[in-house]
């Protein structure tokens, strides 16, 4: 018998332990190289551990047990042969829908082809219940698991079982409502979710963190997008978003006050010549922040890819840590969840992040008349150790400016007549 021991691989630079987030496999079940078998978490990603070879598996760590980096997790017969019959497990191709911003205020949808398994009939001891991952997500979207048929061994509910419910469509008349009972649950929060409420707790009593708002009219924006976005989508083979007319304008707005895309770093002050843009985007694990690299120098075209890219691999729980370190200045939209204001909490060891909303209609005075036009709030939230009032009101009234005048953004913030008179 050949046995491979299967150890936890450095998901990266100074991460030293993981936590098995689930197993997608039972023991003693035969798996194909390259098989995702586990969905691991680190204090920055959820990544999934894939198969070195095929065989029969052997489980040494639990759900939700803390691993060492390097330590054994599974051992795998390598000599075993394929059960005749067995139906491939690994994951069939999954068709990602991506809704940006401009698009819609909900959250983004996922089209997913369920994977052709065959249905175990036979009652379990796992028989409609759901596993650790599809538990969680059954209990975000208030689904029962009585509305979803398992097909994982024993009837068990997996997680793909809850997504394939979710994309096929789930009855409203089915959703549970609250049924009055007094029972209780208690989860332990995944490592990632201890990162970032650890990261949150010491921004506040780390930093001077003020925020300052503007309102910003959309309509010329809109007007644009109006009128090219056919166009755009056909010669770039990409949607025009609100979110890349706000990147770039961030990214001149950065140039001309460069504090704002500054750190600290002890008693010195860390200034960049480029501008590495987060973009914070909702995962099922949390928040997510990847970050568009030297987004100073892309195109709107470039940067629309960029964000799709970035938005589907974390949805898709493939995002690195590679991907998420080195942000510069970040931004985020919950006006994707309807949210008209709020305060957005700096990203360390940044100094400043903005903070989009939706955009409701509401009545404004344009050359002394009262006209009904799309309004925006925009709010800036910065440590005030580094970024002056006069700087941090300065900046955002630049985005406001470049935002209200798109044609600013091709003249470096500059007025056009400006450029062409030389001044």
């Amino acid at each position: 018998m050949s046995v491979l021991e299967m150890k936890v691989p450095s998901p990266g630079e100074s991460i030293s332990e993981v936590e098995i987030a689930s197993w997608l496999v039972s023991d003693g079940d035969f798996v194909e190289k390259d098989q995702a078998i586990a969905e691991v978490d680190s204090d920055k990603a959820t990544l999934e551990l894939p198969a070195e070879q095929s065989g029969i598996i052997t489980l040494k760590a639990a759900e939700g047990e803390v691993v060492k980096v390097g330590q054994v997790v599974c051992l795998i017969d390598t000599s075993a042969s394929k059960p005749e019959g067995l139906v491939s497990t690994k994951k069939s191709e999954e068709k990602v829908v991506v809704n940006t911003p401009s698009e819609s205020t909900t959250s983004p949808k996922k089209e997913i082809v369920p994977n052709p398994m065959p249905v175990n009939e036979n009652k379990g001891y796992a028989n409609g219940l759901p596993s650790i991952a599809a538990n969680k997500i059954m209990a975000e979207k208030s689904i029962n698991a009585e509305q979803i048929k398992g097909t994982g061994k024993g009837g068990r509910i997996t997680k793909q079982d809850v997504l394939a419910s979710l994309s096929a469509g789930i009855s409203s008349e089915s959703i549970s409502s609250w049924g009055g009972s007094r029972e209780q649950r208690e989860e332990k929060m995944t490592m990632l979710r201890r990162k970032i409420a650890e990261r949150l707790v010491s921004v506040k009593n780390e930093t001077a963190m003020l925020t300052t708002f503007n309102e910003v009219d959309m309509k010329p924006i809109m007007d644009v997008r109006s009128k090219y976005k056919d166009l755009f989508t056909k010669h770039h083979d990409i949607n025009l978003g609100f979110m890349s007319f706000f990147t770039k304008a961030v990214t001149e707005a950065l140039n001309l006050f460069p504090a704002v895309n500054a750190q600290i770093d002890g008693t010195n002050i860390i200034y960049h010549d480029y501008a590495d843009i987060g973009i914070a985007v909702s995962s099922p694990k949390g928040l997510m922040v990847p970050v568009l690299r030297n987004a100073e120098i892309m195109t709107l075209a470039e940067i629309e890819k960029e964000i799709k890219r970035l938005a589907i691999k974390a949805r898709d729980g493939k995002i690195t840590p590679e991907d998420m370190t080195g942000g510069t200045f970040t931004i985020t939209n919950g006006g994707v969840f309807g949210s008209m204001m709020s305060t957005p909490i700096i990203n360390p060891p940044q100094s400043a992040i903005l903070g989009m909303h939706n955009i409701v209609e509401r009545p404004v005075a344009v050359n002394g008349k009262v006209e009904i036009r799309p309004i925006m709030y925009v709010a800036l939230s910065y440590d005030h150790r580094i970024i002056d009032g006069r700087e941090s009101v300065g900046f955002l009234v630049k985005v406001k400016e470049m935002i209200e005048n798109p044609e600013k953004m091709i003249f470096g913030g500059k007025d056009p007549m400006e450029v062409l008179l030389g001044l």
